[in-house]
């Protein structure tokens, strides 16, 4: 009996170290970045204008820039200034347009995609080597007898979401 005792202090013993060395080693960032808040305290936004040749809806250009900004400012401990930050995104919506996906048997068209894509340049101060410029891109299909101006609201805010959602893994969550 004192024999089993000693045995299970043991082991209980063990399995605490265990439990606080693995506690220790690993940590986990619920907020997806990876950011090294010692070297890198700031982030600035240029403005993206809406440069697409094919379609333009106004209140695409402000969602855009709302939402990415709002995306950091949420997602990451970053003071955001004007000009000159640690981290700096700047560019512009280069594409904006729907096209027909499907053609019927009456020969008209069946569904439709729209598409929208951000060129980005990305700028880390504190890190030259992961500085980049890249085009980011997403899309939504919808039936082409519904009115593109239905459900534009709604899917434009989606592909925005998405493209956000891509830029910010792309420049901070080093995925």
């Amino acid at each position: 009996m004192v024999l089993i005792k000693k045995y299970w202090k043991i082991l209980s013993s063990f399995v605490l170290v265990s439990c606080v060395l693995v506690a220790c080693t690993v940590s986990y960032k619920f907020n997806g970045s990876s950011i090294n808040y010692d070297k890198v305290k700031t982030i600035s936004f240029e403005n993206f204008p809406n440069r697409s040749a094919a379609f333009v809806w106004g209140p695409m250009e402000s969602m855009f820039n709302v939402a990415l900004q709002d995306k950091f400012m949420q997602q990451t401990r970053l003071k955001q200034v004007r000009q000159g930050g640690d981290l700096e995104l700047s560019g512009e919506i280069t594409n904006y347009d729907a096209y027909n996906k499907g053609i019927g048997s009456d020969g008209y068209s069946t569904m439709a995609e729209l598409r929208m894509t951000v060129n980005v340049r990305f700028v880390n101060n504190t890190n030259h080597t992961e500085d980049f410029e890249q085009q980011f891109s997403a899309s939504r299909e919808y039936n082409a007898s519904q009115q593109l101006s239905a459900v534009q609201e709604e899917y434009v805010s989606q592909m925005i979401d998405e493209i956000v959602e891509q830029i910010f893994n792309a420049t901070v969550a080093n995925w």
